[in-house]
């Protein structure tokens, strides 16, 4: 047997979470992908706005719905068997995607692909915990949302121009090889805990096994939702990730291009430049909560801003273009204030719920996108004028003012609600 006595190096850990995080970064890619193809994806398949809309929804619905089992499995399977099976799922899926000829087959390809990728970023978080110092977690956290940029930011100008080039069909089936070479590299590499490798573990191992792991996690979670804050914070993050990832993620291209005279590959790069300073924001509205321990102040300055800006794109849609930009990249910088969501939310419950909560809390994150993509498409049809230019539905400026509405209603209930929470607070 190996003497487990000594840690592993600092390089071991990250390349094992950095494995972890190269899934996730191509879950991030497959997430806001149809945003430079939604002209594409509209004619293949004949899309109203409300259709496209759902299609790429179609991936939060099943998103969202394995963050409670993602957590229960990672703690049965561990991360190893988890990232491995999730990564082969995910190219099967974007594969399904890819050479789908009718709207059905297309979507169950963005099912299947969003329930394999959700189990990236919990597992990216185990490893952390069992592989890094912890006083390296925190950084191992910002940047798991810098990672998830930087695939975002592929989906952006350089998908567009690969798609222009070959074809979304072409470039989405050569996709589905990337999962399949980084469930590889998992398989191989990456082991649950340092104490597989002979190393000594970061964390205290205590045989705990948990009877009907499933009633378990239900049981924690009926406990927490027995807290105000519980869902508060749920819904909050929902109306700035949504908004954000409504816009930069799928309608920004299509707005940009029509009214603002953009060309394509400048509006992609407007929404991913959104998403950068987005992942920027995250760390620094971090970095200030924990220099004042002002929590709850920041996120609501964080979505009084992402509100005024949204309401500014609604109300002066004429804005000139450089204004516009400007005001689009106050949206992605303030809506970083979501970071903190999850560690207001861990205080607000006793510590044996922390990871419940946060859970919780992350599937409020992913409802924003789930459900303000598809409704901006149903506002956009419901005010479709009836023109068509280059076989897709041209939607005018009024349209996308109803649409975007949405958006800026959800961010200021965001704001009004972060308003009731309870600062440092375990009372329901």
């Amino acid at each position: 047997m190996s003497n487990n006595t000594n840690l592993p190096s600092a390089r071991l850990g990250w390349t094992i979470w950095g494995l972890a995080a190269a899934f996730y970064l191509y879950a991030f890619f497959q997430r806001v992908a149809p945003g430079v193809m939604t002209a594409e994806l509209s004619a293949d398949f004949g899309l109203s706005a409300s259709a496209l809309g759902n299609l790429s929804a179609f991936y939060f619905y099943s998103y969202v719905a394995m963050q409670i089992p993602t957590g229960i499995l990672a703690d049965i399977w561990g991360p190893r068997r988890l990232l491995t099976a999730g990564a082969m799922l995910a190219s099967i899926g974007s594969l399904l995607f890819a050479l789908s000829e009718g709207f059905v087959f297309a979507a169950a390809g963005r099912l299947l692909i969003g329930a394999s990728v959700s189990v990236a970023f919990i597992c990216m978080l185990k490893l952390a915990n069992h592989w890094l110092n912890p006083k390296q977690f925190a950084l191992a956290s910002g940047m798991a949302l810098v990672t998830g940029i930087v695939g975002a930011v592929f989906a952006g100008v350089p998908l567009h121009l690969l798609v222009e080039s070959y074809g979304w069909r072409t470039v989405m089936a050569y996709a589905s090889l990337l999962p399949v070479i980084i469930g590889i590299a998992i398989w191989l590499m990456v082991r649950d805990d340092p104490v597989e490798k002979g190393f000594k573990s970061f964390v205290n191992h205590e045989p705990q096994i948990v009877e009907r792991p499933f009633a378990h996690a239900m049981s924690g979670l009926k406990e927490v939702m027995l807290y105000r804050n519980t869902w508060l914070l749920a819904i909050v993050p929902g109306g700035v990730v949504g908004s954000i990832l409504s816009f930069a993620g799928l309608w920004g291209v299509p707005f940009l291009t029509t009214h603002h005279g953009l060309s394509i590959s400048d509006a992609a790069a407007t929404c991913s430049a959104m998403l950068i300073i987005w992942a920027v924001g995250g760390p620094i509205f971090g970095m200030l909560s924990d220099r004042s321990g002002q929590q709850k102040r920041l996120y609501i300055l964080g979505c009084a801003v992402v509100s005024l800006c949204w309401g500014l794109v609604v109300f002066l849609p004429q804005m000139p273009v450089s204004i516009l930009i400007a005001v689009l990249m106050a949206a992605g910088f303030f809506s970083g204030c979501m970071v903190l969501g999850f560690a207001y939310a861990k205080n607000s419950v006793p510590p044996r719920l922390a990871g419940t909560v946060s859970g919780v809390v992350n599937m409020g994150v992913m409802m924003g996108p789930m459900i303000l993509q598809p409704a901006v498409g149903w506002m956009l049809d419901k005010n479709w004028s009836g023109e068509v230019a280059g076989g897709v539905k041209y939607y005018s400026l009024s349209a996308y003012q109803y649409g975007f509405f949405l958006m800026a209603l959800w961010a200021v209930i965001s704001f009004i609600l972060i308003v009731f929470t309870r600062e440092n607070t375990r009372q329901g």
